[in-house]
């Protein structure tokens, strides 16, 4: 659930998006009203997603939720392919749907990394990597949580970390730099995350990827301009795009290529390579440990 990278053909995936949304509505027979109920917004937000004045995709539930509810494949309502899948061609190609318990022992995870060992493990996570998170923030992150408690979070964030440290691992992260500033300023959800902890992460990160490079690569992207959903592509075995209490998860070799060809565009396109990003984090902590004195 992507947009390429300049403004006018991010503007020419959303007008492509709006009028297949409105093909498949039609030949649905659904009214903005009968589809708003069905994939649960409000009709108000239809109409915004729907209007010409639109500039961004909905979010990937919305997305997804819609695919299901008129009956196409996710990919073409995305613009991903021309050929238009309806009826029982979608329910063969559909993507798998698996729920998340997000925790450590998440059968479906741990047997989607194992099953990939060996491969490239290419991640677009939610906000900062698991990998490189202390348990001081996952446990800022996670003290309201439902269904999984802080201590499990920080057992899953060490598994993550353990598997980053494997023989032959080979992992790539992409994440916009703007998502590493809002937490270095301490924005949105880390907005009441006392500057010393977040200092303390950022060392944590600055030390973590300094000792894992090359087999672990973070990149930044410059978010905007660039946009992705978070997912993670195993390999050539599945890729599986989060979508809040779920993933949607691909298996057929079609939209694994297109997921990877996006991924490596965003690799292709960062502001701030890999080899670059110990000494970016550095500079951020300069930055907040001047902001003290």
């Amino acid at each position: 659930m992507t947009s390429t990278a300049g403004p006018t053909d991010k503007r020419f995936t959303v007008q492509l998006f709006r009028e297949r949304l409105e093909q498949a509505m039609d030949r649905a027979g659904t009214t903005r009203a009968g589809l708003a109920r069905r994939i649960g917004v409000d009709r108000s937000t239809l109409s915004q997603i729907l209007s010409p004045e639109s500039v961004r995709l909905p979010r990937a539930d919305t997305v997804a939720a819609m695919a299901v509810a008129l009956q196409v494949s996710l990919d073409w309502l995305l613009g991903l392919t021309e050929g238009n899948q309806l009826g029982a061609d979608i329910l063969e190609r559909a993507p798998e749907i698996s729920p998340r318990r997000r925790a450590p022992e998440d059968e479906n995870l741990r047997r989607w990394y194992t099953e990939s060992s060996g491969y490239k493990i290419r991640l677009v996570p939610t906000n900062l990597p698991d990998p490189l998170k202390t348990n001081e923030v996952v446990e800022h992150e996670y003290r309201e949580a439902q269904g999984l408690s802080a201590e499990q979070a920080m057992r899953r964030s060490m598994d993550r970390l353990d598997y980053a440290r494997q023989p032959e691992t080979d992992i790539e992260i992409c994440t916009s730099i703007q998502m590493l500033r809002g937490f270095v300023l301490g924005q949105g959800i880390w907005e009441d995350l006392p500057r010393e902890v977040r200092i303390r992460q950022l060392v944590h990160i600055a030390d973590l990827t300094d000792e894992l490079y090359p087999s672990m690569r973070w990149y930044l992207y410059d978010g905007r301009h660039e946009y992705a959903v978070p997912v993670t592509i195993f390999g050539p075995k599945r890729a599986a795009l989060y979508v809040g209490n779920m993933y949607l998860v691909f298996t057929t070799t079609e939209h694994i290529r297109v997921l990877t060809r996006r991924f490596d565009d965003l690799i292709r396109r960062a502001v701030i390579q890999a080899h670059e990003v110990p000494g970016f984090v550095r500079r951020q902590i300069a930055e907040l440990e001047g902001a003290e004195q």
